[in-house]
């Protein structure tokens, strides 16, 4: 298998300890004197960066989270002058303020490097055409893999996300033997294809690189199946750095996490406590080389386990699992990020509506679905047919907009939703990832 990085992706384990050491500090010395926002938590626990002597010694820092970024919103959390900033990413900021990211040239170029490293770790090579059907815009995952793929020597055919029709057209015409997309919309291509009679063996394709959201190993299976292609997984996150922050070598046992450029960390979700290594908990990142946006012990709030067992692969980065879940009650519903709490504020503003709710989460058709049974009062439930449906209407609009994703609205007569002693069980999720 062909390494893009072999002196780093295959660094002696103590070396790698030698080099975050080195680079932690940078960061921490370079968030110190740049970032108030860290300036104050350092100077809240009495640490200075000159105080930190060993990796561990990170364990004593208090953690950052999505929280810290919003109280700073747009550039508070920057450690360089506007001018060094050429790239600007940020989240769609449906909870509130977006989160915003920014990238120094130096920045895009670790980027570029660490999203070759895994496309390569897939198996694209030049000689590959890579179909990038990601939306390009401020969401950092179609330039992460435009760039490192253009990097690696492939041709890049920027088509975005969208027009199903029109992507099978240019797959098809243009041999496109790579594809870059969400692991649902794969199986939507997969759908289309079997409608319109387009056999995949017709196609180019060769091999499949997934991310941005949650998949399991049986949604890897079908894609397999039905496009006849190698599927991978990749791992990032828009805080830290998009696509790049961990990807799936051939031998598909877990993301292999770049660590000479991230420092990851298991916790506790409930007290924070780091946990020994094989331990299933919550996944903390300190970036080590980012200029213009590090960042020091992130709640990632992403569930996993790190796997320090040696790769057949050859690579010597630590392998994380595929996420298991999140340790805040967060969904993600065809790719945007959905709290209970934003649909239990909407449904407490429309009159009818008692608190009592519960979300079904199901994936019919390899497309995400969201339902809100919610309870409402006697007037509501036995109004005629004709107004209730303008009230259930009334809901998901409002329900549409305030999430950016759509939902169906069911109502449930009074009293009739379970009651909970103690913490209630509002989500269900069936999707089985």
């Amino acid at each position: 298998m062909k390494i893009w990085d072999p002196v780093h992706e295959c660094m002696d384990r103590e070396a790698l300890r030698e080099l975050q050491l080195r680079r932690l500090k940078q960061t921490l010395d370079r968030v110190y004197h740049n970032v108030p926002c860290y300036q104050q938590k350092f100077t809240d626990i009495g640490f200075h960066p000159d105080d930190l002597q060993t990796l561990e010694d990170l364990q004593r820092l208090p953690f950052t989270d999505k929280e810290d970024l919003r109280r700073n919103y747009p550039y508070g959390m920057f450690a360089v002058p506007m001018k060094e900033v050429v790239r600007i990413h940020s989240s769609s900021g449906t909870t509130g303020k977006p989160t915003v990211v920014g990238y120094s040239r130096r920045d895009l170029d670790t980027w570029t490097e660490l999203v070759a490293r895994f496309m390569t770790a897939a198996g694209v090579t030049a000689e590959d055409i890579v179909h990038i059907a990601f939306g390009y815009g401020l969401f950092t995952g179609a330039f992460g893999l435009h760039y490192g793929a253009e990097r690696i020597g492939a041709s890049v055919i920027p088509i975005s996300s969208g027009n199903t029709d029109k992507q099978l057209m240019i797959m098809h015409d243009y041999r496109s033997s790579a594809l870059v997309c969400t692991p649902s919309y794969a199986l939507t291509m997969a759908d289309r294809m079997e409608r319109t009679g387009l056999d995949p063996q017709s196609l180019d394709l060769r091999v499949g690189l997934f991310g941005a959201e949650p998949w399991s190993e049986e949604m890897r299976r079908e894609i397999e199946r039905r496009l006849e292609i190698v599927a991978t997984d990749n791992y990032g996150l828009s805080e830290v750095m998009g696509p790049g922050v961990a990807g799936e070598c051939l031998c598909r046992r877990g993301m292999h996490i770049f660590e000479d450029h991230f420092l990851p960390e298991i916790i506790d979700p409930e007290t924070g406590e780091v946990l020994p290594p094989g331990s299933v908990g919550e996944l903390v990142i300190t970036s080590l080389t980012k200029e213009a946006f590090p960042v020091v012990r992130y709640r990632t709030r992403d569930i996993t386990r790190l796997d320090y067992a040696p790769c057949d692969c050859g690579r010597t980065m630590v392998r994380m699992q595929k996420t298991m879940g999140r340790s805040d009650d967060m969904l993600i519903i065809k790719g945007v990020n959905v709290f209970p709490t934003q649909i239990e504020e909407v449904l407490f503003q429309m009159e009818g509506c008692e608190p009592h709710y519960q979300l079904i989460v199901d994936r019919v058709n390899n497309v995400d679905t969201l339902e809100v049974r919610v309870e409402v009062n006697e007037k509501i439930f036995f109004d005629e047919m004709k107004q209730q449906k303008a009230f259930v209407e009334a809901v998901e609009k409002r329900l549409a907009s305030t999430l950016g994703v759509g939902a169906r609205v069911k109502l449930v007569e009074p009293a009739s939703m379970p009651r909970h002693e103690g913490k209630a069980v509002r989500v269900i999720d069936r999707r089985k990832l």
